[in-house]
């Protein structure tokens, strides 16, 4: 009987426990890293040093080189410098939530590919580094705020604009540009894109073999030459395809050299070189049918992507 008693209760208990034991779904991972390069301006955010309160419906820029954060951390009170007011703010808001995103970007004058590679590596980890840093001295202190941390690329010759050409430029190849903050707890968009609601353009095709820009393409040369310059804030991406004749290196610089011709046209049209980049992409992304002349002469292509 007792033996029935104890087989009874164990019937009942153990779905309880298993139960008490399922592990809790893990919370989602949210990737720390804003991919590619944004295209925002210096002058599309609102500076830190305009205000001793924030805005939850604004985004703010402050040029604090994030860097520091690290050997700061070592302090109890260290001088935050540009960073001053936001960290007044938050010590006077203990619970007030914020979005802090460190942004660098690679020296416009590293040319090669490999290089400029490891240095969007290297700002990515270190930026990201110095970021949880900053959290654990929040930590530390036994501040509540709560810290939501992001790290992004940007096109430093598109942030600085017109003043890219009037100032002195850094020299490092890994450019510290500051950080973009924003205070409130719905979500935002700390990069609007430039490029919303822009006019798109059709592909330019070509004949096998060849990088010439066909004369009926001219008219549209004027408009996209036209749009650009009425449009300084936007810039264009050429990237260049062929069909899969050839060897891999023929294919990838013949696709480079029709978005160089094409540029070349832009140029001539009184666009600035800054703003036309190219890509060549080869055989890749083959959008028609290689065994037939008509699907080689759609994968003989340059696209143009206004951003």
């Amino acid at each position: 009987m007792k033996k029935l008693i104890l087989i009874f209760v164990a019937v009942l208990i153990i779905p309880f426990v298993a139960v008490a034991q399922k592990p809790h779904k893990s919370a989602k991972v949210v990737n720390p890293f804003v991919e590619g390069k944004q295209k925002v301006r210096k002058v599309d955010y609102d500076s830190i040093w305009k205000f001793t309160t924030f805005d939850a419906k604004k985004v703010y820029y402050c040029n604090f080189d994030y860097s520091t954060f690290p050997e700061l951390s070592d302090h109890r009170k260290p001088e935050w410098g540009s960073f001053t007011p936001v960290m007044n703010y938050l010590q006077n808001v203990p619970r007030s939530p914020m979005r802090i995103c460190a942004v660098f970007a690679v020296n416009p004058t590293v040319t090669d590919d490999s290089l400029r590679e490891q240095l969007v590596v290297k700002g990515k980890e270190e930026a990201l580094y110095s970021l949880e840093k900053f959290r654990e001295w929040v930590q530390w202190r036994e501040m509540k705020n709560k810290l939501q941390l992001s790290v992004a690329q940007v096109d430093y010759r598109y942030w600085q604009g017109t003043e890219y050409f009037t100032t002195e430029q850094p020299s490092d190849n890994l450019i510290h540009v500051g950080l973009i903050l924003y205070f409130g707890t719905k979500k935002i968009n700390l990069f609007p894109s430039a490029a919303e609601g822009a006019k798109s353009f059709k592909e330019v095709r070509f004949f096998p073999n060849d990088a010439t820009v066909v004369e009926s393409y001219e008219p549209m040369m004027d408009s996209l030459a036209s749009y650009l310059i009425q449009n300084e804030r936007l810039e264009v991406m050429l990237r260049g395809y062929s069909d899969n004749t050839g060897t891999d290196a023929y294919n990838l610089g013949l696709s480079r050299q029709r978005a160089v011709e094409i540029k070349k046209k832009l140029i001539a049209r009184g666009v600035q070189d800054y703003r036309i980049e190219i890509e060549a992409k080869g055989s890749a992304d083959p959008v028609g049918d290689n065994n037939t002349y008509e699907g080689r002469i759609s994968n003989n292509r340059v696209t143009v992507t206004i951003q």
